[in-house]
């Protein structure tokens, strides 16, 4: 799983929530490192246990002969508080670190030895995403 070696703050403010609010991205649209790239097409957060599990599909799909990118890093941590827990008494406990996507920025990307193993790959991947996915090419 991915997450920081250290942190300036151990909790952070919570961002908002409302997706109409959130815009598109402007950074990270573009297919850099391979040849095919799994494209975020609603706003949301993606937790490191998410990216686990998709790059452990991605990566079986494709085999020993392509490469997968992680174009996202979970740096983000999240708190929560446990059950049946009254209101109040402060902030809850760390329980991960997730990484914020916006519409239109590229979650992972492949180059496999076809178009048709590649784009299978990243559907297998974008399964395991809790934000609508697709599939583009460079």
């Amino acid at each position: 799983m991915l997450f920081p070696k250290k942190v300036k703050y151990r909790k952070w403010q919570t961002l908002r929530k409302n997706p109409k609010k959130v815009g598109v991205a402007t950074r990270g649209l573009s297919i850099s490192f391979g040849s095919y790239g799994l494209k975020a097409m609603t706003p949301g957060r993606i937790t490191s246990n998410q990216i686990e599990s998709a790059r452990k599909a991605i990566n079986k799909a494709v085999g020993k002969t392509g490469r997968v990118w992680i174009r996202i890093f979970p740096d983000m941590p999240f708190t929560k508080k446990p059950a049946e827990v009254k209101m109040g008494k402060g902030k809850g406990e760390l329980q991960g670190y997730h990484a914020p996507v916006r519409a239109g920025q590229i979650i992972f990307e492949v180059d496999a030895s076809s178009q048709a193993v590649a784009f299978e790959a990243l559907r297998k991947g974008g399964t395991k995403m809790p934000v609508k996915t697709k599939s583009v090419s460079r």
